[in-house]
Protein backbone atom coordinates (compact mmCIF):
# COMPACT_ATOMS: atom_id res chain seq x y z
CA UNK A 1 0.00 0.00 0.00
CA UNK A 2 2.68 2.46 1.11
CA UNK A 3 4.57 2.00 -2.28
CA UNK A 4 1.88 2.08 -4.40
CA UNK A 5 0.39 5.41 -2.62
CA UNK A 6 4.34 6.71 -3.47
CA UNK A 7 4.71 5.48 -7.05
CA UNK A 8 1.19 6.38 -8.34
CA UNK A 9 1.57 10.18 -8.18
CA UNK A 10 4.58 9.44 -10.67
CA UNK A 11 2.66 7.24 -13.31
CA UNK A 12 1.21 10.34 -14.95
CA UNK A 13 4.66 12.54 -15.13
CA UNK A 14 6.10 9.13 -16.53
CA UNK A 15 3.56 8.40 -18.76
CA UNK A 16 3.87 11.93 -20.39
CA UNK A 17 7.49 11.17 -21.05
CA UNK A 18 6.64 8.52 -23.49
CA UNK A 19 6.06 11.49 -26.33
CA UNK A 20 9.26 13.11 -26.01
CA UNK A 21 11.43 9.65 -25.75
CA UNK A 22 9.60 9.02 -28.94
CA UNK A 23 9.82 12.19 -30.58
CA UNK A 24 13.08 12.99 -29.62
CA UNK A 25 14.44 9.63 -30.83
CA UNK A 26 13.03 9.57 -34.65
CA UNK A 27 14.31 13.20 -34.45
CA UNK A 28 17.73 11.61 -35.40
CA UNK A 29 16.51 9.47 -38.77
CA UNK A 30 14.57 12.56 -39.55
CA UNK A 31 17.67 15.42 -39.19
CA UNK A 32 19.49 12.68 -41.22
CA UNK A 33 16.92 12.96 -44.08
CA UNK A 34 16.37 16.87 -43.74
CA UNK A 35 20.45 17.08 -43.83
CA UNK A 36 20.03 16.30 -47.67
CA UNK A 37 18.86 19.73 -48.90
CA UNK A 38 19.62 21.62 -45.74
CA UNK A 39 22.92 22.39 -44.07
CA UNK A 40 23.55 21.25 -40.39
CA UNK A 41 23.52 24.86 -39.00
CA UNK A 42 20.58 25.49 -41.18
CA UNK A 43 18.55 23.39 -40.12
CA UNK A 44 19.35 23.75 -36.40
CA UNK A 45 18.92 27.97 -36.97
CA UNK A 46 15.58 27.00 -39.03
CA UNK A 47 14.72 24.64 -36.26
CA UNK A 48 14.86 27.61 -33.32
CA UNK A 49 13.55 30.47 -36.02
CA UNK A 50 10.00 28.15 -36.75
CA UNK A 51 9.15 27.40 -33.08
CA UNK A 52 10.19 31.09 -31.91
CA UNK A 53 6.70 32.41 -33.16
CA UNK A 54 4.86 29.59 -31.32
CA UNK A 55 6.72 30.39 -27.80
CA UNK A 56 5.95 33.91 -28.26
CA UNK A 57 2.08 32.93 -28.38
CA UNK A 58 2.70 30.67 -25.32
CA UNK A 59 3.72 33.75 -23.54
CA UNK A 60 0.42 35.94 -24.08
CA UNK A 61 -1.56 36.77 -20.73
CA UNK A 62 1.48 35.71 -18.65
CA UNK A 63 3.74 38.04 -16.74
CA UNK A 64 7.33 39.18 -17.64
CA UNK A 65 9.91 37.94 -15.43
CA UNK A 66 12.06 40.11 -13.85
CA UNK A 67 14.91 40.94 -15.70
CA UNK A 68 17.64 38.74 -13.36
CA UNK A 69 15.75 36.16 -14.47
CA UNK A 70 15.11 36.94 -18.24
CA UNK A 71 19.16 37.44 -17.84
CA UNK A 72 19.37 33.83 -16.71
CA UNK A 73 17.07 32.78 -19.31
CA UNK A 74 19.32 34.58 -21.91
CA UNK A 75 22.13 32.84 -20.25
CA UNK A 76 20.86 29.54 -20.65
CA UNK A 77 19.23 29.58 -23.93
CA UNK A 78 22.72 30.46 -25.56
CA UNK A 79 24.36 27.73 -23.04
CA UNK A 80 22.41 25.08 -23.99
CA UNK A 81 21.02 25.81 -27.43
CA UNK A 82 23.29 28.03 -29.07
CA UNK A 83 26.43 26.54 -27.53
CA UNK A 84 25.16 22.82 -27.21
CA UNK A 85 22.99 22.50 -30.32
CA UNK A 86 25.94 23.95 -32.75
CA UNK A 87 28.77 22.50 -31.20
CA UNK A 88 26.67 19.07 -31.43
CA UNK A 89 26.14 19.66 -35.27
CA UNK A 90 29.91 20.27 -35.91
CA UNK A 91 31.11 17.55 -33.81
CA UNK A 92 29.22 15.28 -35.51
CA UNK A 93 30.72 16.39 -38.99
CA UNK A 94 34.28 15.58 -37.27
CA UNK A 95 34.19 12.49 -35.60
CA UNK A 96 32.21 9.35 -36.39
CA UNK A 97 28.80 8.50 -35.94
CA UNK A 98 28.75 5.72 -33.64
CA UNK A 99 31.50 7.73 -31.28
CA UNK A 100 29.44 10.81 -31.48
CA UNK A 101 25.95 9.45 -30.14
CA UNK A 102 27.99 7.72 -27.13
CA UNK A 103 29.29 10.69 -26.22
CA UNK A 104 25.90 12.51 -26.53
CA UNK A 105 24.56 9.50 -24.67
CA UNK A 106 26.23 10.85 -21.95
CA UNK A 107 23.65 13.99 -21.16
CA UNK A 108 21.80 11.58 -18.19
CA UNK A 109 24.69 11.31 -16.42
CA UNK A 110 25.78 14.97 -16.34
CA UNK A 111 22.13 15.58 -15.78
CA UNK A 112 22.66 13.12 -12.62
CA UNK A 113 25.74 14.40 -11.69
CA UNK A 114 24.64 18.17 -11.81
CA UNK A 115 21.24 17.68 -9.78
CA UNK A 116 23.31 16.07 -6.83
CA UNK A 117 25.35 19.23 -7.70
CA UNK A 118 23.11 21.99 -7.79
CA UNK A 119 19.67 20.44 -6.35
CA UNK A 120 21.06 18.46 -3.97
CA UNK A 121 19.05 14.99 -4.94
CA UNK A 122 20.51 12.61 -3.78
CA UNK A 123 22.36 9.65 -5.97
CA UNK A 124 23.67 6.20 -5.12
CA UNK A 125 26.03 3.71 -6.44
CA UNK A 126 23.26 1.82 -7.67
CA UNK A 127 21.84 4.89 -9.84
CA UNK A 128 25.52 5.11 -11.26
CA UNK A 129 25.76 1.45 -11.70
CA UNK A 130 22.25 1.74 -13.63
CA UNK A 131 23.65 4.44 -16.12
CA UNK A 132 26.94 3.03 -16.79
CA UNK A 133 25.14 -0.21 -17.74
CA UNK A 134 22.38 1.90 -19.93
CA UNK A 135 25.61 3.75 -21.68
CA UNK A 136 27.33 0.01 -22.13
CA UNK A 137 23.78 -0.71 -23.90
CA UNK A 138 23.70 2.09 -26.10
CA UNK A 139 27.24 1.49 -27.31
CA UNK A 140 26.43 -2.00 -28.47
CA UNK A 141 23.24 -0.41 -30.16
CA UNK A 142 24.88 2.35 -32.01
CA UNK A 143 28.08 0.11 -33.61
CA UNK A 144 25.43 -2.38 -34.16
CA UNK A 145 22.36 -0.28 -35.68
CA UNK A 146 23.59 0.01 -39.59
CA UNK A 147 26.09 -1.62 -41.70
CA UNK A 148 29.42 -0.75 -41.38
CA UNK A 149 28.81 0.79 -38.30
CA UNK A 150 30.98 -2.05 -36.24
CA UNK A 151 34.08 -0.74 -37.44
CA UNK A 152 34.08 2.64 -35.89
CA UNK A 153 37.04 4.57 -37.62
CA UNK A 154 39.19 6.26 -35.14
CA UNK A 155 37.35 9.83 -34.23
CA UNK A 156 39.70 12.96 -34.26
CA UNK A 157 39.81 14.68 -30.92
CA UNK A 158 38.56 18.14 -31.97
CA UNK A 159 35.00 16.54 -32.97
CA UNK A 160 35.06 14.54 -29.60
CA UNK A 161 35.66 17.27 -27.69
CA UNK A 162 32.77 19.39 -29.67
CA UNK A 163 30.47 16.65 -28.68
CA UNK A 164 31.24 16.39 -24.71
CA UNK A 165 30.91 20.23 -25.17
CA UNK A 166 27.33 19.67 -26.41
CA UNK A 167 26.33 17.03 -23.75
CA UNK A 168 27.84 19.29 -21.02
CA UNK A 169 25.83 22.25 -22.22
CA UNK A 170 22.57 20.34 -22.80
CA UNK A 171 22.65 18.60 -19.26
CA UNK A 172 23.82 22.39 -17.70
CA UNK A 173 20.77 23.88 -19.61
CA UNK A 174 18.43 20.91 -17.69
CA UNK A 175 19.52 21.17 -14.33
CA UNK A 176 20.18 24.75 -13.96
CA UNK A 177 16.46 25.76 -15.77
CA UNK A 178 15.05 23.89 -13.78
CA UNK A 179 15.09 26.42 -11.02
CA UNK A 180 13.92 28.92 -13.16
CA UNK A 181 10.83 26.28 -14.49
CA UNK A 182 9.95 26.30 -10.74
CA UNK A 183 9.89 30.29 -10.30
CA UNK A 184 8.26 31.12 -13.15
CA UNK A 185 6.85 28.09 -14.83
CA UNK A 186 8.26 25.93 -17.48
CA UNK A 187 6.52 27.41 -20.27
CA UNK A 188 7.66 30.53 -19.63
CA UNK A 189 11.59 29.30 -19.16
CA UNK A 190 11.65 27.13 -21.91
CA UNK A 191 10.26 30.52 -24.33
CA UNK A 192 12.65 32.85 -22.90
CA UNK A 193 15.09 30.80 -23.40
CA UNK A 194 14.62 29.62 -27.04
CA UNK A 195 13.47 33.24 -28.04
CA UNK A 196 17.04 34.78 -26.80
CA UNK A 197 18.92 31.53 -28.59
CA UNK A 198 17.65 32.35 -31.64
CA UNK A 199 18.36 35.84 -32.17
CA UNK A 200 21.85 34.42 -32.53
CA UNK A 201 21.02 32.24 -35.15
CA UNK A 202 20.29 34.17 -37.81
CA UNK A 203 23.47 35.44 -38.88
CA UNK A 204 24.56 31.77 -39.20
CA UNK A 205 21.22 31.05 -40.96
CA UNK A 206 22.26 34.12 -43.65
CA UNK A 207 26.23 33.09 -43.50
CA UNK A 208 25.55 29.24 -44.12
CA UNK A 209 22.69 29.78 -46.24
CA UNK A 210 24.55 32.59 -48.76
CA UNK A 211 27.28 29.81 -49.00
CA UNK A 212 25.45 26.76 -49.61
CA UNK A 213 22.31 27.71 -51.40
CA UNK A 214 19.27 25.30 -50.01
CA UNK A 215 16.72 24.03 -52.09
CA UNK A 216 14.14 22.63 -49.79
CA UNK A 217 11.59 19.76 -50.98
CA UNK A 218 7.99 18.87 -48.77
CA UNK A 219 9.45 16.55 -47.04
CA UNK A 220 12.34 18.50 -45.34
CA UNK A 221 10.07 21.32 -44.84
CA UNK A 222 8.25 18.75 -43.12
CA UNK A 223 10.86 17.75 -40.84
CA UNK A 224 11.88 21.36 -39.98
CA UNK A 225 8.14 21.83 -38.50
CA UNK A 226 8.33 18.31 -36.81
CA UNK A 227 11.94 19.63 -34.97
CA UNK A 228 10.32 22.99 -33.86
CA UNK A 229 6.74 22.08 -32.51
CA UNK A 230 7.12 18.66 -31.78
CA UNK A 231 10.67 18.11 -30.45
CA UNK A 232 11.34 21.89 -29.45
CA UNK A 233 8.43 23.33 -27.95
CA UNK A 234 6.23 20.61 -26.83
CA UNK A 235 9.19 17.85 -26.25
CA UNK A 236 10.67 20.62 -24.23
CA UNK A 237 7.98 21.92 -22.27
CA UNK A 238 6.98 18.22 -21.41
CA UNK A 239 10.56 17.57 -20.11
CA UNK A 240 11.07 20.46 -17.93
CA UNK A 241 7.52 19.79 -15.94
CA UNK A 242 8.61 15.92 -16.08
CA UNK A 243 11.56 17.40 -13.80
CA UNK A 244 9.57 18.93 -11.89
CA UNK A 245 7.16 15.87 -11.04
CA UNK A 246 10.05 13.35 -10.79
CA UNK A 247 13.51 12.54 -9.52
CA UNK A 248 16.14 14.00 -12.06
CA UNK A 249 17.99 10.66 -12.17
CA UNK A 250 14.49 8.78 -13.33
CA UNK A 251 13.87 11.85 -15.63
CA UNK A 252 17.30 11.11 -17.18
CA UNK A 253 17.25 7.78 -17.18
CA UNK A 254 14.44 7.84 -19.22
CA UNK A 255 16.31 9.08 -22.16
CA UNK A 256 18.47 5.96 -22.90
CA UNK A 257 15.24 4.94 -24.88
CA UNK A 258 15.61 7.34 -27.22
CA UNK A 259 18.31 6.20 -28.89
CA UNK A 260 17.03 2.91 -29.35
CA UNK A 261 13.83 4.77 -31.15
CA UNK A 262 16.10 6.21 -33.48
CA UNK A 263 18.13 3.05 -34.46
CA UNK A 264 14.82 1.24 -34.98
CA UNK A 265 13.49 4.06 -36.94
CA UNK A 266 16.63 3.81 -39.05
CA UNK A 267 16.45 0.63 -39.91
CA UNK A 268 13.09 1.10 -41.19
CA UNK A 269 13.75 4.36 -43.14
CA UNK A 270 17.05 3.70 -44.38
CA UNK A 271 16.77 -0.21 -44.17
CA UNK A 272 20.09 -0.89 -41.81
CA UNK A 273 20.06 -4.56 -40.58
CA UNK A 274 19.52 -5.10 -36.78
CA UNK A 275 21.73 -7.53 -35.56
CA UNK A 276 22.45 -9.68 -32.02
CA UNK A 277 23.84 -6.74 -30.52
CA UNK A 278 21.44 -4.63 -30.70
CA UNK A 279 18.87 -7.07 -29.02
CA UNK A 280 22.04 -7.19 -26.10
CA UNK A 281 22.17 -3.59 -25.92
CA UNK A 282 18.75 -3.16 -25.61
CA UNK A 283 18.53 -5.20 -22.50
CA UNK A 284 21.28 -3.10 -20.76
CA UNK A 285 19.70 -0.24 -21.96
CA UNK A 286 16.36 -1.63 -20.15
CA UNK A 287 18.15 -3.10 -17.43
CA UNK A 288 20.19 0.51 -16.51
CA UNK A 289 16.83 2.25 -16.70
CA UNK A 290 15.70 0.13 -13.99
CA UNK A 291 18.49 0.29 -11.53
CA UNK A 292 19.04 4.32 -12.14
CA UNK A 293 15.07 4.20 -11.29
CA UNK A 294 15.41 2.25 -8.20
CA UNK A 295 14.42 4.30 -5.14
CA UNK A 296 17.59 2.53 -2.83
CA UNK A 297 17.55 1.05 0.80
CA UNK A 298 16.95 4.52 2.50
CA UNK A 299 13.91 5.17 0.37
CA UNK A 300 10.62 4.78 2.18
Amino acid sequence: MGTSALTRPLLLPLAGLALPIVVWGLSVPLTKLALRDFGPLTLIALRYLVAAPFFMLSLIGRPLPPRRALAAMAGLGVLGIDIGQVAQALGVRATSASVATVIAATIPLFVVAFAALWLRQPIRLTHFVGLLTALLGLALVTTSGSPGAASVLPATLGGDALVLLSAISIALYYVLGFALATRHSAVVMAAWSSLFAALPLIPILVWEVAAHPIRPGYLSIGIVLYLALLVTVAGMWIWLNALRALPVRIAAGTQYLQPLVGVAASAAIFGDRIRLPFAIGTALVLAGIALSASPGRNAK
